[in-house]
């Protein structure tokens, strides 16, 4: 018992004398932070609730940044393939100005309503691409995303049947988990010994397989940087990566089938399309080209009107790889385009793409006002008139905010409109020009819930890419860390290259969650089109829609909304609306 107590009396005076060294480092010896000089060791919890606060910020405080929390709710369940509804209201309306849906009178039962909601790219293409779904999974490059979570997106994509983009990192070895019907000829494989294999086998009954992948893969490889560039499939207990060295004539003449729906995005880096020098390369693309439906020239992203931007600690020896660029050290691509001096440059690089690939190409672009858009326009309709075929086949339009990657902040809401705004706008000036029909409009920004898709689709666009939701579905908790900056990490291993982290994260569990929000997306699309009485989702249009400003009153004619909405000035408002 007398031991017992020295032992406390020795830990409380540790206690002590660790206390009073504290204060006296805080208040005379530290000269970093002022409030501790005057609040020594409490003064540090401001710094202990800071760190807290962005984590912790979703699960004490209403939604700010979205519509409402409703929605962030909505895309949590729909993951989970779990019942989506409400009870006597939402716990959060959605805040005004809004958008309303017209409903019919006498609507339509959901076995009504046409379940085709496919839309075809480059129809004039001799490798044309119709896509199964009108919504894709937006841009996110391996590199920002771990290469588990990057499998996890790429496993639910083939799952769902729904397209997937490649962000600007290229495509990567992780595209193709699913590819397991290769010929070795564009193929490099590595196996394992047969003490190898047993060793994985004895740790998969004892643990789990992906535990077994790990310890396999480290036997196989030793130390060899390069290892994680290659995928492991565990039924043949097959290493494999594409072999880039290979002729083109040894690679597939169409896509596999056992791949998803890959849309390559080519950034101002040229990642997977480029030598070492970083110039274009068009061996290199027409490879890539053989596993991807279409080519999308990143020229912006949301606030991101920078070139991408990955720190060194993102920049792994596999990324090196995939990029053709010196690991460990920051990833910064230019700003603008290489091949996008003009937009005359442009759409030639754009035609030069075409011939390579016979597939259709497109650009990814952010608007801020008409001058934004109407080059563009422009040229597509002289090129149109001289029946030359180099311009783009769909225009990708971002909104105008933070994005679902790392921006600078003094660029997030500042840059580009809302892509509502965006989206009515292009369409109402290809109109102008009379040049809809031949290009289509893909939308993305903030879009979430199956009402987001609609709105967007009645204001012109065919197609819809989502970021934000799909990192939900796929675990991300909102956490903010995404950029790896100032010493945080992705919590869940999803946004990061810390081994420790994302080694942890769940490929195939969270695969299913990808699979079912995509699903459970057009089940509500199809939903919401047999209430508003349509049978077709081609039936949606911008007058399918009303409007409620901020003082509740309600519009009717979306046109005349918008021509409030995007005041143009009166040198051009007479121009701009003469159509209507």
């Amino acid at each position: 018992m007398n031991d017992f107590v020295l032992i406390i009396d020795i830990m409380i005076a540790l206690f002590v004398i660790v206390i009073i060294a504290w204060y006296i480092h805080d208040k005379y010896v530290q000269r970093d932070h002022q409030l501790l000089v005057n609040y020594p060791i409490i003064g540090r919890l401001r710094y202990l609730f800071e760190e807290f606060r962005e984590p912790f910020r979703q699960y004490f405080g209403d939604e700010k940044f979205y519509e409402s929390k409703d929605k962030l709710d909505w895309v949590y369940k729909a993951a989970r393939d779990l019942p989506n509804y409400a009870s006597f209201s939402p716990s959060q309306p959605l805040p005004k100005p809004k958008f309303m849906l017209r409903h019919a009178n006498i609507v339509l039962n959901e076995n009504e309503v046409d379940t085709h909601f496919g839309v075809t790219f480059g129809e004039n293409k001799k490798y044309s691409y119709h896509a199964k779904s009108i919504i894709a999974r937006s841009a996110m490059s391996d590199g920002s995303i771990s290469p588990e979570g990057t499998r996890a997106f790429v496993r639910g994509a083939f799952m769902g049947g729904f397209p997937i983009n490649s962000g600007e990192g290229g495509l990567t070895s992780n595209f193709f988990v699913t590819h397991r019907n290769y010929n070795p000829s564009y193929m490099t494989e590595v196996h394992g010994t047969i003490t190898q294999r047993f060793v994985k086998k004895v740790v998969q009954k004892l643990f789990n397989g992906a535990m077994a992948a790990d310890v396999y893969r480290s036997l196989v490889f030793k130390k060899d940087p390069e290892a994680e560039t290659y995928v492991f499939d565990l039924k043949s207990e097959v290493f494999h990566r594409p072999n880039w060295e290979a002729h083109l004539e040894n690679f597939p003449e169409e896509v596999p089938e056992d791949m998803p729906d890959i849309i390559l995005q080519l950034s101002s880096g040229l990642y997977g399309a480029r030598d070492k020098q970083g110039n274009f390369d068009p061996d290199r693309y027409q490879k890539t080209m053989r596993f991807c439906k279409m080519t999308e020239i990143k020229m912006a992203q949301g606030a991101k009107q920078t070139g991408g931007k990955l720190i060194a600690d993102k920049v792994s020896p596999a990324i090196a790889y995939y990029r053709n660029v010196e690991a460990h050290k920051d990833l910064f691509s230019p700003n603008r385009f290489p091949y996008a001096n003009t937009v005359e440059e442009l759409f030639d690089f754009v035609g030069r793409l075409q011939s390579l690939s016979n597939k259709p190409v497109g650009l990814k672009i952010v608007i801020s006002d008409i001058e934004n858009i109407e080059p563009y326009a422009k040229e597509i309709k002289k090129r149109i008139d001289e029946g030359n075929s180099a311009y783009p086949d769909f225009i990708s339009i971002d909104g105008g905010s933070g994005g679902s990657a790392t921006a600078p902040i003094e660029m997030m809401e500042r840059i580009g409109l809302d892509a509502r705004d965006s989206i009515y706008l292009v369409d109402k000036i290809l109109t102008d020009y009379n040049v809809r029909d031949k290009i289509k409009l893909v939308a993305s920004g903030k879009v979430l819930t199956p009402d987001d898709v609609i709105v967007l689709m009645s204001l012109g666009a065919d197609f819809i890419q989502i970021a934000r939701g799909f990192m939900m579905s796929a675990g991300c908790i909102r956490a903010r860390y995404c950029s790896g900056t100032n010493g945080h990490e992705c919590p869940v291993g999803l946004a990061t290259q810390n081994k420790s982290k994302r080694k942890k994260y769940f490929v195939y569990k969270h695969a299913k969650y990808v699979r079912d929000y995509h699903n459970n997306l057009l089940k509500g699309v199809k939903g919401l089109l047999a209430v508003m009485g349509l049978s077709n989702i081609s039936k949606l249009n911008r007058h399918r829609l009303i409007f409620v400003d901020a003082d509740g009153k309600v519009h009717d004619n979306i046109d005349q909304v918008f021509k409030r909405r995007l005041d143009i000035g009166k040198d051009k408002e007479d121009e701009f609306y003469e159509l209507r």
